[in-house]
């Protein structure tokens, strides 16, 4: 299957540079997978220790690896130039319409970067922010094991 809805806008990364071509490898798929299945067990066990921002960075980078499993397997890489947002914009445009939590990376992101990098006014994350990262963070695992599954995906 070819995610018309994000063609365009993976053309468009492509084209910038954001995106690069590499050879599909359903191995590396599977490792980001297995990776972000044991950041998601992590981070639960480091919030538990106290360890709120730890166990925040863990929840993203799982959430972040689930993404790239599903670019792996098309054959898709972010690159030095678009880092994290190209591999959420590429997920967001292919995915956002019919799995619901790919939306939820922007904001996931976006706090995991106020709580890196802080400046005196920004508190870090809360117990709250932390459940919901983690979350957010199974779900999409479970979502990219069910599309690479499924064998849905169509190269680049």
């Amino acid at each position: 299957m070819t995610w018309e809805p994000g063609r365009d806008k993976i053309r468009q990364l492509l084209e910038s540079g954001e995106l690069g071509q590499v050879t599909v490898d359903e191995a590396v798929a599977r490792r980001l997978l297995a990776d972000a299945g044991r950041h998601v067990q992590s981070a639960t066990a480091v919030a538990a220790s106290g360890d709120l921002a730890g166990a925040y960075q863990l929840a993203y980078d799982a959430f972040r690896k689930s993404a790239a499993s599903l670019l792996a397997a098309q054959g898709l890489r972010a690159t030095s130039r678009g880092g994290h947002i190209a591999v959420q914009d590429a997920v967001t445009a292919q995915f956002g319409a019919s799995v619901r939590i790919v939306r939820s990376f922007g904001r996931i992101r976006r706090a995991r970067n106020n709580f890196e990098y802080p400046d005196t006014d920004t508190a870090g994350p809360s117990d709250a922010d932390v459940a919901d990262a983690i979350s957010a963070a199974m779900q999409a695992c479970s979502a990219a094991v069910t599309i690479l599954d499924n064998g849905v995906l169509t190269p680049w």
